[in-house]
């Protein structure tokens, strides 16, 4: 097969079902993905407001086992994995050795040795490769099983009592960041209490056989209280205005954790070496005397929407970019995220525009998140 042949999109169990339900479908890191179904904005407030119900089966999952499991994973991972108790769930990064961050992750511990590293889908294969080469030297075992999870997610404040119906599982006892097998609708499920969105609800990991069977009883059990069917799109407003970090828009190789505001995620008091140690402590130190450019929220003061890589400017002056822009239907205002040097990140800066397409539109600063659930 010559090289600029296409490559297939690939596509998830629920693929067809997508289709019957009329799904806009777009290709997103290889994968074909629903989009939206009907109206974006619809979608994102059934999820603020009610539930909403999202296939996230292009997420690519790892597993680590092996007595050195936790051992390996604290030696290829910022975070202290070994300190994370069986059945709960940790945000992490993976860096390289220069502190750029390969991509964001969420670990699971499902046993005392084993563990499942959730990647996002256009960096599975980086993860993958790499864990596997750190792995070396560790009595541990590192397995691609992309193929072997669907992931459901259902996610809203009416999330809680939909799930309930449908499984005996201790979910009342489930905390945020942990997950337990259980059965759902009948379906063996690793259920966990995450999610993207900004609103309590819960990641269904199952087999890829049993997506169909578990996606028609969610939306059977949900009918009553509003769950609607939501594509890729709104789970994007939801987590910009959850001021949730995106890879490939306010992560990338090119910057540490600290440049991104979240050094807390490296743990430099775990035990041993890990990758990236050297040169996180340098980003730590540089970060504290003085601070690079920081991740702001900005709401207009128009109509007009910012986009990834718009300039940011002050005084004439470049200062910043956009990171990720986008209408929010809960603000009723365009909003982004964007890396400002840090004179002018301070909330509540006024005089500060963003350069869309040759005319500065008026901008406020504001803190992250944009949007906070009440508990």
């Amino acid at each position: 097969m010559s090289s600029n042949t296409p490559v297939e999109p690939r596509r998830t169990a629920l693929d067809a079902l997508h289709r019957s339900l009329g799904a806009t479908m777009t290709d997103f890191a290889g994968w074909d993905m629903p989009l939206r179904y009907g109206s974006e904005r619809d979608e994102h407030l059934a999820v603020r407001t009610r539930a909403g119900l999202f296939d996230l089966s292009h997420m690519g999952e790892i597993t680590v086992s092996g007595p050195q499991a936790a051992a390996l994973l604290d030696f290829a991972l910022v975070g202290n994995i070994g300190g994370v108790k069986t059945g709960r769930a940790r945000y992490t990064m993976i860096c390289r050795a220069d502190g750029g961050i390969l991509d964001d992750l969420i670990v699971y511990r499902l046993a005392d040795t084993e563990y499942m590293v959730v990647a996002n889908a256009s960096n599975a294969q980086v993860v993958l490769d790499a864990l596997t080469e750190r792995a070396e030297g560790f009595d541990a075992e590192v397995r691609d099983d992309r193929d072997a999870y669907a992931l459901l997610a259902v996610q809203g404040p009416e999330s809680p009592g939909i799930l309930k119906s449908l499984t005996d599982a201790d979910l009342d006892g489930l905390k945020y960041y942990a997950g337990l097998p259980g059965t759902v609708a009948g379906v063996p499920a690793l259920i966990a209490r995450t999610g993207y969105t900004g609103e309590d609800g819960f990641e269904l990991f199952v087999a890829p056989a049993d997506a169909e069977k578990l996606w028609q009883a969610l939306t059977d059990a949900g009918a009553a209280a509003g769950l609607a069917p939501c594509g890729l799109s709104c789970r994007d407003t939801l987590r910009l205005e959850a001021g949730m970090p995106l890879y490939g828009h306010e992560l990338s190789t090119s910057l540490t954790p600290f440049d991104a505001g979240l050094g807390r995620v490296v743990k430099f008091e775990k035990e041993g070496d890990f990758v990236g140690r050297e040169a996180l402590s340098a980003a730590a130190a540089r970060a504290e005397s003085q601070p690079p450019r920081v991740l702001v929220g900005l709401i207009a003061e128009g109509r007009r929407v910012p986009r990834a890589g718009y300039p940011v400017v002050a005084d004439g002056q470049v200062i910043g970019e956009v990171t990720s822009g986008a209408p929010s239907p809960t603000l009723g205002r365009p909003i982004a995220m964007a890396y400002v040097d840090a004179e002018h990140s301070a909330p509540g800066t006024t005089g500060v525009g963003v350069d869309i397409r040759g005319s500065h539109e008026p901008y406020e600063v504001v803190a992250l998140p944009f949007y906070k659930r009440q508990k």
